[in-house]
């Protein structure tokens, strides 16, 4: 163990500054590298972002020399606790992920160690025209990388067939704790450099200890390990024995990288099939569900995976009912993978297998998934799991520890049993899910980790638990690895023999013991450093309302705001550069401080008053995270813990500038509305201005870029003459909102969507005295924010429950989520029940049998749209394709993603460029494969300025002009 303290003086790491390496002591950035995805919480000395391999060996000379711990890292996603530790982090991910070869031939790739799985994945069905893949993928493939995989010996939904991380690593390239490069391959130990006499001399010291130590150990070698298929706890040392041909890169994967440093592997890829079939099976419960999984594998499937209902419903009152598509009746689901080279065959493979099910007696029900759509669907639920379980839509929050057992399959089932008494002797329940084929459950359990008493049963319960998957012959950890989670619970698996065979191994490779320490070998008690022990019992005053789900009128003593910000279990979703929206900012930068996990990590330790963010709401730390937040909110749906960190954001700024001068722009853009209604009584003079050098200077003082196409403004009645003529008294059908953008900038706006709304047969209201104080709110102003909205809501609840349509989504959604949060009343609730988006109006109105007057007689064939984020986030990913789905257009293009404005965010002089970096995330190339007469459907007024600003020629609707019988425009056919 080190013998220097761990505390730092301002130049202790000036010899590695001075070599030109990345070191960042920065309190921010500590904290931001305290936390994985675990229970636990310790903090770094410094992180170090190495960007070749030469910069690795020299961090690990001077760590050598200054006894400084260091631990890997690369996507931060474990759930053991074994990517955080009190010495130096080493981020791979960030600058050390090239592919260097992809060889067809002997389907090998030679890849560094923070290539991301998914990245590698989509490179090898480029190059091979989508015949072979990298097999391993575990749920967090989109952001995990290949030196975690190996680390942890990671192996995923498809495990059944293409078997662990180490089934398909060839060879090992490594850095020693001394700097000395090594190559291990699945038969030797070797210089990397043969010129190096050093690296010689060591690998042929190691390969004696390597090989002495398998010799005095055969026996247990050979009875205690690789006894199951997901056997991971501990070291894999029977790769060492005679027989496995002294395998010394196999031996290290899954060593949590305890005992070398690996900078780039080489590994297998095997064949893809060409057909493949998913099977969704329906049963009563994941006990009834387990005991079918050995008649499911006598049908050699790829994959068997399985989910319980808590995870399904927490997903639906997240994202949507519409969000779980394909499930059969059932309280757990079995998804099984059914691929081969011929559609035919895996077709009729499938139906032999439900028949037999059938005959089994615990099939509730089941069928075949063929469609694309509802596959993607599922599968998303089963890889969510992990952050849907630990925020539940019923308000209980549950947490790993003990959630990676593994046992043979075909005795999974008589262990769920047992392991489900033992949850009721503890009083605990869990959230199931899991590779079931492989007898590897991930269970999370409703822990009380902010109590001591519940601390200390989580304790006494995983031994427990610990016990009992022995005696069922099993693993304590089937692919995340021990960590902190479970390395002291070796013992109750292992004998002392092998124990003493693993301290001896890691002394072989490390002497010193520098790398990772606390995982496998000497660990430190499991109590020790849980994040929420030290969580301080404060209440931080917030305007949101972010009282839990359930905990409304309780006593349950847990402060809003630091419950809302610990929903960042460290998932790292906000990490992956596809798949839905989240996180724009950090998809253009790729800093760990721009990702949504990073901001919680800040937050959770001002919560925490850590020495590293230790001023509150007046904190700069956290003021610096959030700076580049655009206020997009998708993480409040494509996070799957749920957090929002637009609402955080919005609070945390409402607090740090109280009493202080705030940014200009928060005065210009942050009071928009009130410019508007000057603005609008002298519009033509205004637009005048603007175009001016006068202009210029007006946008430069008011913090705005002089970068950005302006908007024209238009006068405070235009809206009003864009009406169609009604001659209706009676009460209307429906309330139209016109919102401040609309009445500003695209007043033709109200007047389609009346149009189009009568044309469904619908009276109409238009309201235009309110305003949803979305501008206040993103730039943190709360106080006018909540006046604005009680007002709505006092306006708006007028007795009955007319849907009130809004033309602007990002209105709409504040008018939605944020007003009964700011005004938690039954007035304010009862308006946020009646909001739709104007795309869900339309889709009410489609189900109501009503279709659109189409000039022409027919639909679009196709239609290119740029969903606004907030309607995203909000009213559902799908809002814009189900509502022209609906209508009748034939293809809908969706541009997913942010289109980097986000409201004020893109006008702001200090964020321009940012913004135009997300743009080409997704908006961007979609306009470029567009024909230049095409149009672009554009509900959200920033959306709209976007693609103004990318494209100036390019022609933009509105779906309520899209949609309007009086002008269709052409160039949307």
């Amino acid at each position: 163990m080190p013998s220097t303290p761990l505390t730092l003086a301002s130049d202790r790491f000036h010899p590695l500054r001075a070599g030109g390496i990345e070191v960042d002591t920065a309190p921010r950035r500590l904290s931001e590298y305290s936390y994985d995805a675990s229970n636990y919480r310790v903090s770094p000395v410094a992180v170090v972002f190495p960007r070749s391999v030469d910069e690795v060996v020299a961090v690990a000379r001077f760590a050598s020399a200054e006894h400084i711990p260091l631990v890997s890292r690369g996507g931060g996603t474990s759930m053991a606790g074994n990517a955080v530790g009190a010495g130096i982090v080493l981020d791979f991910s960030r600058y050390l992920h090239a592919i260097h070869s992809i060889d067809l031939t002997a389907q090998t790739a030679v890849v560094d160690s923070g290539v991301i799985l998914s990245t590698l994945q989509r490179e090898v069905a480029a190059v091979s025209g989508g015949t072979l893949t990298f097999a391993p993928d575990p749920s967090s493939r989109t952001r995990a990388t290949i030196g975690g995989a190996i680390g942890n010996d990671a192996c995923g939904n498809h495990s059944v067939r293409h078997g662990r991380t180490s089934d398909h690593v060839l060879a090992l390239d490594l850095v020693t704790a001394a700097g000395i490069r090594l190559t291990a391959t699945r038969t030797a130990l070797t210089a990397t450099d043969e010129t190096d006499a050093a690296a010689r001399a060591l690998a042929a010291t190691l390969t004696a200890g390597l090989r002495q130590l398998a010799a005095d150990h055969l026996g247990e070698f050979r009875l205690e390990l690789g006894r199951i298929a997901r056997q991971v706890s501990g070291y894999h040392l029977s790769h060492l024995l005679p027989e496995h041909g002294f395998d010394v890169a196999r031996a290290l994967v899954g060593s949590e990288g305890t005992c070398a440093i690996v900078v780039a592997a080489t590994v297998q890829l095997v064949p893809q099939p060409q057909a493949a079939l998913l099977l969704s099976l329906g049963y009563d419960d994941v006990v009834d569900a387990a005991r079918d999984v050995p008649t499911i594998l006598e049908f050699s499937p790829a994959a068997i995976e399985g989910i319980d209902e808590a995870i399904v419903q927490t997903m639906q009152a997240r994202r949507g009912a519409d969000s779980v598509q394909g499930l059969p009746a059932g309280k757990a689901w079995l998804y099984v993978d059914i691929d081969g080279d011929d559609p035919v065959a895996v077709a009729a493979q499938g139906e032999k297998l439900l028949a037999r099910l059938r005959e089994n007696g615990r099939l509730l029900a089941g069928r075949a998934v063929p469609d694309l759509a509802e596959r993607a669907s599922l599968w998303r639920v089963r890889e969510d799991g992990a952050g849907l379980s630990a925020r539940l839509a019923s308000g209980g929050e549950s947490w790993p520890g003990w959630e990676d057992s593994a046992v043979a399959p075909k005795k999974l089932a008589d262990y769920l049993e047992d392991f489900r008494r033992l949850m009721a002797q503890f009083d605990l329940t869990g959230v199931i899910y899991g590779h079931f084929g492989a007898g590897c459950m991930h269970v999370r359990l409703t822990f009380d980790l902010r109590s001591a008493s519940g601390r200390q049963i989580m304790d006494d319960f995983t031994r427990a638990a610990a016990e009992l998957v022995v005696r069922h012959g099993g693993s304590i950890s089937g692919e995340h690895g021990d960590g902190r989670s479970r390395s002291a619970m070796l013992p109750i698996m292992y004998s002392p023999a092998m124990m003493a065979a693993f301290a001896r191994f890691k002394a072989l490779w490390d002497p010193q013991q520098l790398l990772n320490p606390g995982s496998i070998v000497d660990p430190e008690p499991t109590l020790a450093h849980l994040t929420l022990a030290e969580t301080p019992n404060r209440v931080w005053r917030t305007s949101f309302d972010l009282t839990p789900v359930g905990q409304h009128g309780s006593n349950s003593g847990l402060d809003s705001f630091s419950h809302a910000v610990q929903g960042c279990v460290g998932i790292g979703r906000c990490r992956s550069d596809v798949g839905g929206v989240m996180c724009p900012s950090y998809r253009a930068t790729g800093d760990e401080k721009d990702s949504t996990r990073g901001r919680a990590r800040v937050l959770q330790d001002m919560i925490r008053g850590a020495r590293t963010v230790k001023e509150g709401w007046r904190s700069e730390e956290v003021r610096e995270a959030l700076d580049l937040c655009l206020s997009c909110k998708a993480c409040s749906s494509d996070c799957p813990a749920g957090v929002d960190m637009a609402t955080y954001k919005s609070e945390f700024f409402d607090n740090y500038y109280e009493g202080r001068l705030r940014p200009i722009s928060h005065y210009s853009l942050g009071w928009l509305p009130r410019w508007l209604k000057l603005t609008g009584l002298m519009a033509p003079l205004v637009n005048l201005v603007l175009g001016s050098t006068l202009g210029t200077l007006i946008a430069r003082l008011g913090g705005v870029t002089t970068q950005r196409r302006l908007p024209h403004f238009h006068a405070a009645s235009a809206w009003k003459k864009m009406l169609p003529p009604t001659t209706s008294t009676a009460p209307a059908d429906v309330v139209l909102f016109i919102d401040t953008f609309t009445r500003g900038f695209r007043p033709d706006v109200a007047g389609s969507a009346q149009r189009v709304l009568q044309s469904a047969g619908k009276t109409v209201e238009c309201s235009a005295e309110v305003c949803c104080g979305l501008t206040w709110i993103s730039t943190g102003q709360l106080s006018t924010a909540r006046r604005l909205l009680r007002n709505a809501a006092q306006v708006l609840d007028d007795g009955t429950d007319r849907l009130i349509v809004v033309l602007e989504p990002s209105c709409a959604a504040a008018l939605r989520k944020d007003l009964p949060e700011l005004v938690p009343t039954d007035a304010a609730r009862r308006v946020s029940q009646r909001i739709r988006s104007f795309a869900g109006a339309v889709t009410e109105l489609a189900a109501d049998g009503w279709r659109p007057d189409w000039a022409g007689g027919q639909a679009p064939a196709s239609v290119t749209v740029q969903a606004h984020c907030h309607e995203y986030s909000v009213f559902g990913a799908n809002a814009q394709k189900a509502a022209l789905t609906a209508v009748g257009v034939g293809e809908v293009r969706e541009a997913t993603g942010c289109c980097g404005v986000a409201g004020n965010f893109g006008f702001e002089q200090a964020h321009f460029d940012l913004s135009m970096i997300v743009a080409e995330q997704a908006l961007a190339p979609a306009l470029r494969a567009l024909p230049p007469q095409q149009a672009v459907l554009t509900d959200g007024f920033s959306c709209h300025m976007q693609v103004q600003q990318l494209d100036p020629a390019r022609q933009t609707h509105h779906l309520a002009q899209l949609l309007d019988p009086t002008r269709l425009p052409k160039d949307t056919k």
